[in-house]
């Protein structure tokens, strides 16, 4: 079962990669970490953690690989962040709710629509709580250069 879970994030990743117009160097990568980021997301709900924090820290970890690739390889951040991400982006539950909006099962609508919405912003809060401590330490690091 992992397995097909590893194979299916690395493939949506690097063939969003290749949607997006990233440079055919970096596909690879930009798979590898979709790949980590849904995997480490998987576990942490099979282990029963609720999928919004369990978000948060996929798309943490999809940031903080983004960063060290975009530096070991000279590449745009975001090259790496979008196609990364792209695994934990909630579009079957955001179909769902559309679905049940449009079959008039509006309870079941609003509940999805707010699961959606919560997801999302586990996707940008893991992504901006990794762009602040990398902000940080760099700013420790500067500050440290320059006191030596």
């Amino acid at each position: 079962m992992i397995v097909s879970q590893l194979i299916t994030s690395f493939l949506a990743s690097a063939g969003f990669g290749i949607l997006f117009n990233a440079p055919k160097r970096a596909l690879i990568q930009c798979g590898v970490i979709g790949m980590f980021g849904w995997i480490l997301y998987y576990i942490l709900v099979q282990e029963g953690m609720n999928p919004v924090p369990a978000t948060i820290f996929g798309s943490m970890l999809v940031s903080i690989l983004s960063f060290i690739n975009a530096k070991m390889f000279k590449m745009p951040v975001i090259t790496y962040n979008v196609s990364g991400i792209i695994p934990l982006v909630p579009g079957g539950v955001a179909y769902n709710a559309m679905r049940s909006f449009v079959e008039n099962d509006y309870s079941t609508a609003i509940q999805l629509s707010a699961h959606v919405m919560l997801l999302a912003g586990a996707i940008a809060i893991g992504l901006m709580i990794s762009e602040v401590f990398h902000q940080i330490s760099l700013k420790l690091g500067r500050l440290r250069k320059n006191h030596l």
